[in-house]
């Protein structure tokens, strides 16, 4: 669905840099978490999707500063790209008109962590489920890990994560055709970004549209 009223990709990153701000400044507007019965009756018009980390230090709303309805925010571990995550934004900008996509990896971070140490001691995870996790991140930051030898320090950590968020912002643009063909006609950015646990700033990265 195309809204020619929805907010340009540009002013969604900026109204999000600005809610990161006031968070910072004077921390989150408690008013706009209040609950609101009338959002049951209105559709749903995020201005922004955010895929995210499930790490439960980086609640997405908070730190922008946004209330409900705002935005349509997907997070699961490592903020990897797999199927159903896909089909969920495609849907949300599909249906809503919603033209900035954000993933967001955060410093810190459990997933990214959990990879680079498989990588250097070849032992994957017990859990099937957690290496399909770790499987799909470790292909875009293994070279970076082996060419750091066996110490993982903060730079390699952090150099890892934000690798893997330029692989999820790529697989977004060019792995589904409905959002390549909107990338492409202009209605969507792809854009990605970085949460400093030790600061509370978020810091965009790739992608980021001209104002």
């Amino acid at each position: 669905m195309w809204d020619p009223k929805s907010l340009s990709p540009a002013a969604a990153l900026q109204r999000l840099a600005d809610g990161n701000k006031r968070f910072l400044e004077k921390g989150a507007a408690i008013g706009q978490r209040v609950f609101r019965a009338d959002l049951a009756d209105q559709a749903q018009r995020p201005f922004a999707i955010v895929l995210g980390c499930s790490d439960s230090r980086t609640p997405v709303e908070i730190l922008f500063d946004e209330g409900f309805g705002d935005l349509f925010v997907v997070r699961i571990a490592g903020n990897i790209v797999a199927p159903s995550v896909v089909g969920s934004i495609e849907f949300a900008a599909s249906q809503f008109g919603t033209r900035l996509v954000v993933v967001l990896g955060h410093t810190g971070c459990g997933a990214i962590a959990a990879t680079v140490g498989a990588i250097q001691s070849g032992d994957g995870p017990e859990s099937r489920n957690i290496r399909d996790i770790t499987d799909r991140i470790s292909p875009h930051v293994e070279r970076l890990v082996r060419d750091s030898g066996s110490t993982a320090d903060a730079v390699v950590l952090r150099e890892s994560m934000r690798s893997n968020v330029r692989a999820s912002v790529d697989h977004l643009r060019h792995g589904s055709r409905l959002l390549e063909e909107l990338v492409r006609a202009g209605r969507l950015a792809v854009v990605g970004a970085e949460y400093e646990l030790e600061t509370g700033r978020v810091h965009f990265f790739d992608g980021v549209p001209e104002p």
